[in-house]
């Protein structure tokens, strides 16, 4: 492997084995989610690590959004920013909503949605809709955002596109540098006090998330300006093991330490590699695919991982049985992942566009 110099990047190529390894990360998160609620002590969780792919996607985000913002941002300007940005990610996240609230409502094998009142119910869905954080269902340990868990990273990835449009696409690569530094120790700060870099999802550690995207978004962003691209030919299939294992490496007594050292170096490096690996055309198709799905399946499948929480606290299956679920679970999701990315994801957005244009 040899790292290029800085030098531009070829005009607008795809990135297509980033999308792939993106869509790596979006299958960890769900495996992960399905494994915590059967192993309440996340040490024995044999995926115990796969909550580190947000902090890849924050990383891959930062990359993403200078490579296509960058140079063109004095031209279509603050507003048209956030248009695209709102026409990309906010469609499932109303969705995403939709989902949680039906669910919350309907679930079969639990829940108490009972103890809320009509008002309450309402504003726990506007707060879920606009992205509002509103931490109050003791059951769901007080996730910001009780009937679709994931979208405290979309809110935080919100909170960094803001700062982007309106500092950071402004600023040299030395201040970038520097503010990226003070990421890094606001977020070995966050790790030794916690001894996990889990946080951001709840409202008992609501800041963990500004520092885990504070350091990511700008690592990835300095990726792209400085253009520390690798060139290698590990290709998709090595780069998703060397993500993978990232999600599965076990817990010790510096389990802090080692999760910082994923976020701060390797998690960049692997954006570095992916953005300078070949890839083979058999499998050019999958990682594209991969790219296309995983969005709509990290915004859609929390309203069943709470379904199997209660299902398996009412049931206890074990063994055989339980392996068997959680793989068939996994396979629904990604079906329904998929019709929500065709009929519902794609549409929508390909509508917003175009009215857009004509507006």
């Amino acid at each position: 492997m040899n790292v290029l110099m800085p030098q531009p990047l070829q005009t607008k190529q795809h990135f297509t084995v980033l999308d792939g390894l993106r869509g790596i990360a979006a299958f960890g998160v769900v495996t992960y989610h399905f494994m915590e609620m059967v192993y309440t002590d996340y040490t024995r969780n044999i995926i115990g690590h796969g909550f580190l792919a947000v902090d890849f996607f924050f990383c891959l985000s930062g990359f993403v959004i200078g490579y296509a913002y960058d140079d063109r941002m004095e031209k279509i300007g603050i507003v048209q920013f956030f248009k695209s940005r709102i026409i990309r990610l906010h469609p499932l996240v109303l969705f995403g909503s939709i989902l949680g609230l039906i669910a919350f409502l309907c679930d079969p094998f639990g829940g108490h949605p009972g103890i809320f009142s009509f008002g309450k119910i309402i504003l726990l869905f506007l707060s879920s809709a606009l992205l509002i954080p509103f931490p109050i269902i003791e059951e769901r340990a007080f996730n910001l955002f009780g009937l679709n868990a994931p979208s405290w990273s979309l809110f935080w990835e919100y909170v960094a596109n803001i700062f982007y449009a309106f500092i950071l696409y402004r600023l040299s690569k030395k201040y970038l540098l520097v503010l990226a530094i003070l990421g890094a120790l606001a977020l070995g700060t966050v790790a030794y006090n916690s001894g996990s870099l889990m946080g951001g999802w709840a409202g008992s550690n609501f800041w963990d998330g500004g520092a885990r995207i504070l350091y990511s978004f700008l690592a990835g962003l300095l990726i792209f300006r400085f253009k520390w691209i690798i060139k290698n030919k590990l290709g998709f299939i090595g780069l998703s093991i060397l993500l993978s294992l990232t999600l599965v490496m076990p817990f010790f007594q510096y389990n802090w330490l080692a999760e910082l050292l994923v976020v701060l170096i390797y998690f960049p490096v692997l954006i570095a590699l992916g953005a300078g690996t070949s890839i083979h055309e058999s499998i050019k198709k999958l990682c594209i695919f991969l790219g296309k799905i995983s969005y709509p399946l990290y915004m859609t499948h929390y309203a069943a991982i709470w379904m199997f929480s209660n299902y398996y606290n009412a049931y206890k299956p074990q063994g055989t049985e339980l392996v068997f679920i959680i793989v068939m679970g996994i396979l629904v999701l990604f079906g329904l992942a998929y019709l929500t990315m065709v009929f519902y994801d794609i549409p929508f957005r390909k509508y917003l566009t175009r009215k857009r244009i004509e507006k």
